[in-house]
């Protein structure tokens, strides 16, 4: 390229560059143009909004100032500045003199003041200054502090800003909200949303919770009827049910403010006393005296049941509440009040106790239908006056009854010839006979002025020095172990030589009676007695030892005299008829003696409780049968018939056959003695409720009355010969098998004799005693 084209192409390159520099300058002016006028539009809207918030700051009388760097600046509001300013006092209203007041007046304020300017933490707090209060809150913006203040002069000074009132409602325990017209909450307290358990209003209504439906119904109420509204609700809060006054209570400008006191004490209160009033009534209603109470104006308020049944008064007239003188004046008509000279003035006087501001003593009424009433008049702790009535009639029956029981045991006591005292649980002396003043030689005040135990004990020891005796005794009265008390007696000598027996009886009631006795002479005789006994005790032995050896000494020759005359009975012709009469009538003789002795021996054996039967099952029938042959030659000598009688199945018996034997004999021998010829005996044998009935009857001359009662007496029922112990065994053996024997006679009818023997039992336990322990 040459030099000319080069000139060329550069002349077109600034062309170009310049046209594309005015077309830039163009566009920028263009731009330069629009932001000017944005500027102007955002200049004018800034413009605006300053005197917006100046003239709204200047409308609610709030003074705005900005701080920077700690230096504060009036943006609006300087009328409400100088407001602010005569409230605390200051002379001039200058910005930075006011907010240097506001941190002098409190260090608290202070504090938050200078937590705005250096870290922007958001504060509210009111200042109180001679001439009213200054309310300030502050907010951080970007570098800037912003305080507005608001001044209160006045009558309103004392009222506090709406957030402190919200701050005071939030503290409450109690939640307490602002209802709208249909109930539902548009601000509530903490409490509030702690007992709905929400974090905020928003999410309670999101979630539907509401503290109480009865309450939004009750504020719906309180804002329709623009009327105070409350009620008390239940309401079961943290897991407790607790009871809440609620009040509803609508506010100027609309809505209803509502809260809720917590009434569970008060509640529970009300219940405990209504409860403690019905149990209080139901008790009165259950005991026996009758109880009436009237109020301060006369007008009885409670009765029981016993009251009703005491004056026999009808439930429902008492049910509607009669005045104490209308009370009166029906029982007066009834004739079931005391007889009075002067009814009129008695009433009075019973009114007017109303006015006594002390309890009255007791009265008792005396009724006509012979009733005694106790009258108890009590102050009434709620007013008016409680009138309790028991009936002491039974009472003083009883008490005149004890008094009379007091003189008679009295009495009793002193025609006892043993000395007795009663001391009580404390050692008092409670009760003494004149016997015991006379035992031991005191005088009824010596024993009045000794008083207790230990007293009566210094009156007794001059004629009693054993000390431990009278210790062991005043355990027994004063110890309270129940071990302690428990009976003693036993014997000791007085000084006087006397025995003296004494014992101690705990009674019922928790004293103690103790007894002496002199029983110096009952020892003596008990003495002789014993030596009399010990006498009476060898008699018998040698009484016993005597029948003995006689009787030994007795069957040797009697069994010789017995063997020869049997001999001489049986010499045939070398003896004459005579002779052998003679013989027969010496061995019948020594028989009979030899039978006599060992009856002697059996009794002496029974007396001294030495004979011992030999038990064996007998045969009834067997025995009966053996009985009639031992006495058929006798029967045929005297011309008697023997008749057997018993039942085929009588069986056996358990008994002493030897015995039994005697028995037998003893009583058909009597029979033969008392039967004349040609008479009859029977001898029988039957069973009847446990026990076998030996019978033997005879058609004899009979027992007169007055030997029958003696009949089994020893040494009575023979006319002739021998000791006379016939019968007296026969009974003495019967009993001994444990059975006893009958008489039955009619003079000239003949005699019959039972013996009643026992099977098996008695008879065993009646014998073999020596085993016994």
């Amino acid at each position: 390229m040459n030099a000319h084209e080069l000139i060329l192409a550069a002349a077109a390159g600034a062309v170009c560059l310049a046209i594309c520099a005015t077309l830039w300058a163009l566009a920028q002016q263009r731009q330069g143009q629009v932001r000017l006028l944005a500027l102007r539009a955002r200049v004018a809207e800034l413009e605006m909004r300053a005197e917006v918030a100046q003239s709204s700051a200047e409308a609610f009388d709030s003074a705005l100032l900005a701080v920077e760097d700690g230096r504060a600046l009036l943006a609006s509001g300087e009328e409400s500045l100088c407001v602010c300013a005569a409230a605390l006092s200051l002379k001039d209203a200058d910005a930075q003199g006011l907010v240097n007041a506001l941190m002098r007046a409190d260090p608290d304020h202070a504090r938050r003041l200078r937590a705005l300017f250096e870290r922007g933490e958001t504060c509210a707090f009111e200042v109180r200054g001679p001439a009213g209060v200054v309310s300030v809150e502050g907010r951080a913006a970007g570098a800037l502090a912003w305080l507005r203040l608001s001044a209160v002069i006045g009558e309103d000074a004392g009222l506090p800003t709406a957030p402190r009132f919200a701050a005071l409602l939030d503290a409450r325990p109690g939640p307490a909200w602002i209802a709208s017209a249909d109930g539902a909450p548009v601000w509530v307290n903490a409490a509030w949303l702690a007992a709905v358990d929400a974090a905020s209003l928003d999410e309670a209504a999101a979630k539907g919770l509401t503290l109480d439906k009865a309450a939004d119904e009750i504020a719906s109420e309180a804002a329709n009827l623009a009327q105070v509204r409350e009620t008390t609700r239940w309401l079961t809060l943290g897991g407790r049910r607790r009871a809440f006054h609620i009040t509803a209570r609508p506010l100027e400008g609309g809505g209803v403010g509502v809260w809720a006191e917590d009434a569970t004490e008060a509640e529970e209160m009300r219940e405990a006393l209504k409860r403690h009033v019905a149990a209080h009534d139901e008790t009165l209603n259950h005991i026996a005296d009758a109880v009436a109470i009237f109020g301060a104006n006369k007008k009885m308020i409670f009765h029981n049941t016993a009251f009703a049944e005491l004056w026999g008064l009808e439930p429902a007239w008492l049910g509607e509440r009669p005045g104490h003188g209308e009370l009166l004046d029906r029982l007066r008509q009834r004739r079931r009040l005391p007889e009075t000279a002067d009814y009129v003035k008695w009433r009075a006087a019973e009114l007017d106790r109303y006015e006594a501001l002390g309890s009255s003593p007791d009265d008792l009424w005396s009724l006509p239908d012979g009733r005694t009433l106790r009258v108890v008049r009590q102050p009434h702790p709620m007013g008016g006056v409680l009138l309790l009535f028991s009936d002491i009639t039974d009472e003083l029956k009883l008490k005149a009854q004890y008094n009379a029981l007091i003189q008679v045991q009295q009495a009793t006591l002193d025609k006892l010839n043993d000395a007795v005292a009663v001391f009580g649980s404390d050692g008092r002396l409670r009760l003494h006979n004149e016997a015991f003043e006379r035992f031991w030689n005191v005088t009824p005040t010596q024993l009045d002025l000794a008083g207790d135990f230990e007293g009566v004990v210094e009156l007794c020891v001059p004629r009693l020095h054993d000390l431990n005796f009278w210790r062991e005794l005043k355990g027994r009265v004063a110890d309270p172990d129940p071990s302690a008390r428990a009976p003693i007696s036993g014997e000791v000598k007085t000084s006087d030589s006397r025995i003296v027996a004494y014992q101690s009886r705990p009674l019922p009631d928790g004293a103690t009676l103790i007894a002496f006795t002199d029983v110096t002479d009952a020892r003596k005789l008990e003495s002789a007695l014993a030596d009399r006994s010990a006498a009476l005790a060898d008699a018998e032995r040698l009484k016993r030892d005597f029948v003995g050896n006689v009787s030994y000494e007795l069957r040797t020759p009697l069994t010789t005299i017995i063997g020869y005359s049997e001999l001489l009975e049986r010499s045939g012709e070398n003896l004459s008829e005579r002779g052998r009469g003679h013989a027969a009538a010496v061995r019948m003789a020594a028989t009979q003696l030899a039978r006599s002795i060992d009856d002697v021996l059996d009794m002496a054996q029974i007396d001294a409780d030495e004979m011992a039967l030999d038990l064996e099952d007998v045969h009834v029938g067997e025995m009966l049968a053996q009985a009639s042959a031992r006495w058929s030659r006798s029967l045929v000598e005297g011309r008697i018939v023997l008749q057997v009688e018993h039942a085929d199945e009588i069986g056996v018996i358990r008994a002493d056959s030897h015995r039994l034997d005697q028995i037998l004999d003893h009583l058909i021998e009597n029979a033969i003695r008392q039967t004349p010829p040609e008479g009859r005996i029977t001898i029988s044998a039957r069973r009847a409720l446990g026990e076998v009935k030996l019978q033997v009857s005879d058609t004899g001359r009979g027992i007169p009355f007055h030997v029958q009662a003696h009949i089994f007496d020893r040494f009575v029922g023979r006319e002739r010969g021998g000791p006379g112990l016939g019968l007296a065994l026969v009974k003495a053996l019967t009993e001994l098998h444990g059975g006893w024997v009958a008489l039955e006679s009619e003079p000239g009818n003949g005699a019959t004799f039972t013996c009643h023997l026992p099977e098996l039992a008695q008879a065993e336990s009646a014998s073999h005693r020596e085993l016994e322990f």
